[in-house]
């Protein structure tokens, strides 16, 4: 309280010398270190958006069926029949560098946080990794922490984690990414706000106690790494799984009551940012008792209990003479429970402590009042030369099989088994379309007859490479195929969650990426119909100057009216139909291809003309509806042939009907261009689909009614996939490239997993 604020003070609160002027100018006189503590983490860029908001503002945030859109703890959804989605997207990253088991963890814990807040039991997570060079003595390391911390809280909470994707690249080998999504049902006139409404109403403390973790998070999370990183793991949070489900299920049961004015999680600067965030919501102060504060540890200073990020709380504002309703079922589910404050008209926010007023604060400053920078914008100067190199001057392969076979042993690529699979994804037996495909489907399973076929998909998606060589393009691409993915599962596209990566702000080339990637996300929802209802920045994702890829993480959620009618990726019957829908251009330009085979991140990513996404969309949409298909599958990472092999040996066929867990394909592909570049480009808005005979005439018809293209490629059958005057691969070979990618990262051995791969006898083309 008494120490000096020198430049070095301020400098270490992440505050700017300009910053501290104007916290100065607002307060009129010099702030006390508590109070600086409390401008450092208001104003983080974690917790301000000061970078951002500007651009923030230029989002899609309504519709017909947004309850609830930015600026609370989760976006709400209207799903028909009095019911509601909350869902939400947070990222994790510094964290979980820093300690990727509890930096998982907790970012689970917190997503979880934000949508029980609002009224919502969870039923769904989901999530999007980003490790560095698969063969960087680091990524191991952080792949098998980061997803035993998902797994380890996700799975005792009971909820389960049905949906994501990893992916790998050198730009994140010093900040890896994890993105979680949690998804949670509720009524529809039942939400919860983050609101510090009705003077003289008590605010309360519940659940767990506080301690000195997680001190200057949000500090830390707003801020470039350096050599110092591993100094930096005491502001890692520490996560208890078990105390969190207590906490669920006493603030579902607080919710049945009238007792419940305003909830808010204690996520990023705590008691501070919570507190402050439901006083500026409601235009109200509040007064603050610390000395009443549940605490785990001796000689914990005001300074310290504002600014923990002990996890596992919830700050409530209860309506006055509730006290002991709240108190009552918190004793019940043995959270702590405490009067911290009440609500006053005063616009202040005011800590007090052993008698004494240790803080004292306008409102308006802390939150709408705090800085918004317009900051420079330069496209970034590699570009020209990256887009002019002349992608047609690339070798080609001497054999094709091999080079499928490579890229499906390429850990972005590969299978995810082994990831999803310490996930607990059968938990309340919800998943009706279950990891591994494009998109995850769950039964809403209420209870009542209203809702006992309704479903959500849910898909999550991001190209990092797509973004850094055009952030407009790259960021329309995450947007459409995210709705493509839900499409394929025969979901209706709603609305959207994101979760924005990026470099450092300050850096002109950064923010122009950050703008462009905004301006794309806006232009690909209106188009589509999928507003923006929540989301998240993550800035200052670099280390020692080394910035990540752009990557806006979309994570989308679709209404499926029938869980009966759906579909998944893998081909199921000998004899079925194989056909396209889209074209085939061979665009190579950022793709996987490229830069696995020669080397090379040019180009400019496909184009995407949204009127065909959404009759491409439509077209499968309608088809699975109307029972036509019997599987649909995204292209994407690898082009056709990967999207081919993925659907011959994907999930196997149904049980008792053939006798391996795979079956191959004869295709003949219509060749426009390069064979390497039609078989492995990533052209967009195209689907995979298969269908028994009698549907195809169906299925054309459709198509011509929605605008959509359609080329017919084979049949499903045998136990090889051959494209006819190209390759001729076993199925089997397929399989165990595909299956050994990520245990390939995690044995250190990633670098032979493809060598490994013996050469074959090249075959005759299909007759």
């Amino acid at each position: 309280m008494t120490e000096k604020i020198t430049p070095e003070v301020v400098a270490q609160h992440g505050l700017t010398q300009a910053e501290y002027d104007e916290v100065k100018r607002h307060l009129g006189r010099e702030p006390n270190l508590t109070e600086l503590g409390v401008f450092s983490v208001m104003w983080s860029e974690h917790c301000s958006y000061k970078s951002s908001r500007v651009h923030l503002k230029t989002f899609p945030t309504s519709g017909p069926r947004v309850l609830q859109g930015p600026g609370e703890n989760a976006g709400v959804v209207d799903l028909g029949d009095g019911l509601a989605a909350a869902f939400k997207m947070e990222s994790h990253n510094h964290p979980s560098y820093i300690e990727p088991y509890q930096g998982a963890a907790t970012g689970v814990g917190g997503i979880l946080r934000d949508v029980f807040t609002m009224g919502a039991r969870p039923i769904a997570s989901a999530n999007s990794l980003r490790f560095g060079d698969p063969s960087h003595p680091k990524t191991a390391y952080l792949l098998e922490g980061v997803v035993a911390g998902i797994g380890g809280y996700g799975n005792c909470m009971g909820v389960p984690t049905v949906a994501g994707e990893v992916m790998f690249h050198p730009s994140y080998n010093g900040n890896c990414l994890v993105n979680a999504f949690t998804l949670g049902i509720l009524p529809a006139d039942k939400i919860f706000l983050g609101t510090a409404a009705g003077v003289g109403n008590p605010v309360m403390y519940i659940g767990a106690k506080t301690g000195r973790d997680g001190i200057h998070g949000a500090t830390m999370a707003s801020a470039e790494f350096d050599a110092s990183t591993e100094e930096k793991r005491p502001t890692v949070q520490v996560g208890d799984p078990f105390m969190e489900k207590l906490l669920l299920e006493a603030c579902l049961e607080l919710f049945q009551t009238d007792a419940v004015v305003g909830i808010q999680d204690m996520g990023a600067a705590g008691f501070t940012s919570s507190s402050v965030e439901m006083a500026g919501r409601a235009g109200n102060g509040l007064d603050l008792f610390l000395d009443q504060v549940p605490l785990r540890e001796e000689g914990m200073t005001p300074y310290e209990i504002l600014l923990s990020e002990s996890q596992e709380r919830m700050l409530l504002v209860a309506a006055e003479g509730k006290e002991d309703v709240v108190r009552r079922i918190c004793t019940k589910w043995d959270l702590d429970v405490a009067v911290v404050g009440r609500v006053t008209d005063t616009g202040r926010w005011r800590a007090h402590w052993q008698g004494k007023l240790v803080a004292d604060l306008p409102v308006d400053p802390l939150t709408e009042g705090a800085p918004k920078y317009q900051r420079p914008m330069t496209p970034h100067p590699a570009l020209p030369d990256l887009h002019a190199f002349d992608l047609s001057t690339l070798p080609e392969p001497a054999d094709l099989g091999d080079t499928l076979l490579r890229l499906l042993a390429r850990p972005t690529i590969a299978s995810k088994e082994w990831v999803y699979q310490q996930y607990d994804h059968m938990v309340r037996l919800v998943g009706a379309v279950r990891p591994g495909g494009d998109a995850a489907v769950v039964r809403i399973a209420t209870g009542d007859a209203r809702h006992a076929k309704k479903a959500i998909a849910i898909s999550v998606g991001a190209n990092g490479r797509y973004c850094f060589l055009d952030p407009h393009l790259g960021a329309q691409h995450a947007v459409a195929e995210c709705a493509r993915n839900i499409a394929c599962v025969g979901g209706e596209p709603i609305a959207i969650t994101d979760c924005l990566n990026f470099g450092n702000p300050e850096k002109p080339e950064i923010m122009w990426q950050f703008a462009e990637c905004v301006r794309g996300i806006g232009d690909a929802c209106r188009a589509l119909g999928t507003p923006v209802v929540s989301g998240n920045v993550s800035l200052y994702n670099e280390t020692e100057g080394q910035g990540i890829l752009p990557t806006p993480t979309i994570g989308m959620v679709g209404l499926v009216p029938d869980v009966e009618k759906t579909c998944t990726s893998a081909f199921k019957h000998a004899g079925d139909v194989i056909a396209l829908v889209g074209t085939l251009q061979g665009e190579v330009g950022g793709s996987e291809y490229v830069a696995a085979e020669h080397g090379k991140e040019a180009g400019r990513p496909p184009a995407l003309d949204l009127a065909r996404e959404k009759a491409v969309q439509e077209t499968v949409r309608r088809a699975v509806r109307e029972g036509l298909l019997s599987s649909a599958h995204d292209c994407s990472d690898g082009g056709l042939a990967v999207a081919l092999a993925e659907c011959c040996m994907m999930h196997g066929v149904p049980a008792g009907a053939e006798t391996t867990p795979w079956i191959g394909a004869a295709v003949r592909v219509p060749f426009p261009a390069r064979k390497d570049f039609v078989l492995f480009g990533e052209d967009a808005s195209r689907i995979l689909v298969s269908m028994p005979k009698e549907s195809a005439a169906r299925f054309v018809a459709l198509a011509q009614e929605c605008g959509a293209p359609v080329i017919r490629l084979g049949a499903v059958g045998g136990d090889t996939l051959e494209i006819q005057g190209a390759l001729s691969v076993p199925v089997a070979e397929l399989a165990k490239a595909w299956r050994d990618g990520i245990p390939a990262v995690l044995r250190r051995d990633v670098g032979h997993a493809a060598a490994s791969l013996v050469a074959r006898e090249p075959q005759e083309p299909i007759s």
